[in-house]
């Protein structure tokens, strides 16, 4: 497939409310498949169809490296608990912030047979599905963070500085 080019912050599309998915088509399908694979290109652990200049509610999410999940017009169910610590975004590349989130999420979508299924997750999943339906709303996590974002260090650069 192919590699998209990522939207940052300050482009018009990232504060768009995504339209639902009616139906499976084959460039519903090949949009899926090149979520996924500028998702890995980017070394992210989640994409949102308007990152890549698509205003659908679907997003792709992988926090194991393994297993991704493919959801059509999420929606969450449930919440519980909370978790506080950095997020990034790869629309907002070079910058992380802290974010309290749910600990616990529950969610309902679709996949990619248009079947329904529900998800659930703690943690990073639950971080991750909460950042990317942000996304579906035209929110980004920079609206959530508390006290001041920062830079992020690629990890090549810091073995540059150690050496």
């Amino acid at each position: 497939m192919a590699i998209r080019n990522i939207r940052e912050m300050g482009d018009p599309i990232l504060e768009k409310t995504c339209k639902e998915v009616k139906e499976m088509t084959p460039r519903i399908r090949e949009l899926i498949e090149d979520m996924l694979d500028t998702m890995y290109e980017a070394n992210g652990v989640g994409l949102a169809a308007p990152q890549v200049g698509i205003l659908k509610r679907i997003v792709v999410i992988d926090v194991t490296g393994e297993d991704p999940y493919v959801l059509i017009n999420p929606k969450i169910l449930e919440t519980s608990g909370e978790q506080c610590g950095p997020e990034g975004c790869l629309s907002v590349p070079g910058k992380s912030g802290i974010v309290t989130r749910p600990n616990y999420v529950k969610a309902t979508a679709l996949d990619v047979n248009m079947r329904p299924f529900e998800i659930e997750g703690e943690e990073l999943l639950a971080r991750a599905i909460c950042h990317e339906l942000d996304h579906l709303d035209g929110h980004l996590y920079v609206e959530k963070v508390e006290g001041e974002l920062q830079d992020v260090v690629p990890p090549a650069a810091q073995e540059e500085e150690e050496a």
